[in-house]
């Protein structure tokens, strides 16, 4: 992962510009690299320049590629994610100012509304945007030339804006995530799924998912999907036809010893002695 973040300092007092520049940089982001829920105390502006990922807010998400990006306001909970087999490049800058709002009001860049997608004719000022800047920086007049950039940056922003880009998908509840989650867990629990996977079954971040079981059940999705595996095979142990690597199989463990190991860390006793126990039981 390639990650340069360059912080901007002026003699101007911070805030009292109509918009300050406070840093930017740029990121070649690994598979699925996250980051949040969180929040930020300024304007950061992100543009894709390659791949893909999700951006997402609450209960919202959106699926954003090349040419398109999305706005973390000051103390707004946010998250996103690189896509696992496209992971995106983004620049990002950072700003705050007296008419930062404002600007981005009228880019029409405010919750719920946080994504953008650039105009043909305003793409090639987002492509090189992290470039002038960084250009700037070397230069006697930089500290004005960088703020000349942001402004070009918030004038094609606000000239290429259109009406909000709607969510990929209806916000649905809380509970309707979990309800998709457990589903997807359920159909799927024998193959080698993670918790990236489920997550991006239900388009949320891993780590937001994992709070809303943690909530729900009392313990987070890794430890849950472990559970119901283990449960399902404890069932499967009653079947005097299937063998420890049968079952072990059957509930997404390819190796039996690993299956072995995590069955006792959940049940305190090995599969074998489960299945004796179970048989004495019986009889």
């Amino acid at each position: 992962m390639s990650r340069i973040n360059i912080t901007f300092t002026s003699e101007t007092l911070l805030g009292q510009l109509d918009l300050n520049l406070l840093f930017f940089g740029k990121e070649e982001c690994l598979p699925s690299h996250t980051w949040g829920p969180g929040l930020r105390d300024s304007y950061i502006l992100h543009y894709i320049h390659s791949g893909c990922g999700i951006f997402g807010r609450g209960e919202q998400s959106h699926f954003l590629t090349a040419g398109q990006g999305f706005l973390i306001p000051p103390s707004t909970i946010v998250h996103y994610q690189a896509n696992e087999n496209d992971p995106w490049t983004y620049s990002w800058v950072g700003f705050n100012g007296l008419h930062a709002k404002s600007f981005m009001q009228r880019a029409n860049l405010s919750p719920p509304y946080l994504v953008y997608d650039t105009g043909k004719d305003s793409r090639p000022h987002f492509e090189s945007f992290y470039d002038d800047l960084l250009n700037a920086r070397s230069l006697r007049n930089g500290d004005v030339l960088s703020q000349s950039i942001l402004y070009r940056l918030m004038a094609e922003l606000i000239s290429s804006s259109k009406a909000p880009l709607p969510d990929t998908k209806p916000s649905p509840s809380k509970e309707s995530y979990l309800n998709q989650a457990i589903g997807f867990i359920e159909n799927n629990y024998s193959q080698k799924i993670s918790i990236l996977d489920i997550a991006a079954s239900v388009g949320l971040d891993r780590t937001y998912l994992s709070s809303l079981f943690k909530i729900k059940f009392g313990v987070s999705l890794q430890t849950f999907l472990l559970e119901y595996r283990i449960n399902r095979a404890t069932e499967l142990l009653r079947n005097p036809e299937l063998s420890v690597s049968d079952i072990s199989r059957s509930v997404g463990y390819a190796d039996p010893f690993l299956f072995s190991k995590m069955f006792k860390k959940v049940t305190g006793s090995s599969p074998r002695n489960s299945r004796d126990k179970n048989t004495e039981d019986y009889l």
